[in-house]
């Protein structure tokens, strides 16, 4: 996976506008995947097996030549599973059986196998917090002395059915800790919102990121919760998963080792698609900067990103724009050249006059 625009990897003080971090994070695929105009998406949520939480999300985003499939879940910490087919017939199968298992591995597929071209996965592993007023300096460091973690493994999550809108194509999940003995969520939720898209444009709602149809919107939100400090800076640990044995190129970026493999690996639904690998790497983001306005303010933030498949939607010059810099830019040069016509006649016209002589 690549990271594009403005970006935060690893530690790191990272506040575009500090309230609202965004973030384009898409994957490289094989060019015969790439380049569909529009696509038929559709949303289900997979039935739960034995009276299991509806916890697990499927969009199929299907093209003329390629299918694109977003496996959501929140078995264990919130995570994705990204894969690309080439062919617009592919399939998702659970067994339901072996994915709530000890030993989840086959319990994910996309069928027919032979037509996987790309796949990858993000798990949000961790909810970050720090005390703002003991910010480090170096960039390898944390921003800030830290509080206790939350641990996203131990949530308890929505029934995401509740949320789906076919209209926006777009559900939601909604946790808070399963136990939460300081009550600071007894008011507050952290959510990550899903939607995705059928063609290019932009959503209606801010922060109004421009995407494809090839690509899928997460918006994570942390609302009414009380900090554990007067001036807490809030952040996620995030693990990636991809097929090649490197981690992805990042500003900041290591291998994944023993602290974060239990965590990762407590996603049944990464574990059941990809199987017993280890090849996964870790960053961390943190949302805003101890100067503020930070999330003390309105006890809110916002944190939106996309992924998919492909280059980076990237925004087309405007109309006015284009004639603005055309007139900012064509002025001085229709000055200078109306100048230097009144210096040439200027100059003419002295050399038309006869000696007296």
């Amino acid at each position: 996976m690549c990271g594009y625009g403005e970006h935060c990897w690893g530690w790191g003080h990272c506040a575009p506008n500090p309230m609202l971090l965004l973030l384009s994070l898409l994957s490289a695929a094989p060019f015969g995947l790439l380049g569909e105009e529009t696509r038929q998406v559709s949303l289900e949520v997979i039935p739960g097996w034995l009276g299991t939480p509806q916890n697990l999300l499927h969009i199929r985003a299907v093209g003329t030549n390629s299918t694109l499939h977003y496996v959501w879940g929140s078995l264990g910490p919130p995570a994705v599973v990204l894969v690309a087919t080439n062919t617009p017939h592919s399939t998702l199968s659970v067994n339901w059986s072996r994915l709530l298992s000890p030993e989840p591995d086959g319990g994910l597929m996309v069928l027919p196998k032979d037509s996987i071209q790309f796949s990858s996965a993000l798990v949000f592993t961790r909810l970050l917090e720090f005390d703002s007023t003991n910010v480090s300096t170096t960039a390898a460091e944390p921003p800030g002395k830290p509080y206790p973690p939350y641990s996203l493994a131990e949530f308890s999550w929505n029934n995401i059915t509740d949320s789906l809108d076919p209209a926006t194509l777009s559900a939601t999940f909604q946790g808070h800790p399963t136990r939460d003995l300081t009550r600071a969520f007894a008011n507050g939720s952290l959510a990550f919102r899903v939607q995705a898209f059928s063609r290019s444009g932009r959503p209606a709602q801010p922060p109004r990121l421009l995407h494809t149809a090839d690509t899928c919107q997460l918006e994570v939100a942390l609302a009414g919760a009380s900090p554990q400090g007067n001036r807490s800076l809030f952040g996620l640990e995030i693990a990636t998963f991809g097929q090649g044995p490197d981690c992805p190129s990042m500003q900041e970026q290591h291998s994944i080792d023993d602290e974060y493999a239990p965590a990762v690996f407590q996603s049944p639904i990464v574990r059941a698609f990809f199987g017993p690998q280890n090849n996964f790497c870790a960053f961390n983001l943190t949302f805003g900067a101890s100067t503020g306005p930070g999330y003390w303010d309105q006890h809110y933030l916002s944190w939106s990103m996309l992924m998919g498949v492909g280059p980076p939607p990237m925004d087309a010059l405007s109309p006015l724009v284009l004639g603005i810099m055309a007139v900012a830019l064509g002025a001085p040069g229709l000055i200078l050249l109306g100048g230097g016509l009144v210096l040439l006649l200027h100059h003419k016209q002295y050399s038309e006059y006869q000696s007296i002589n």
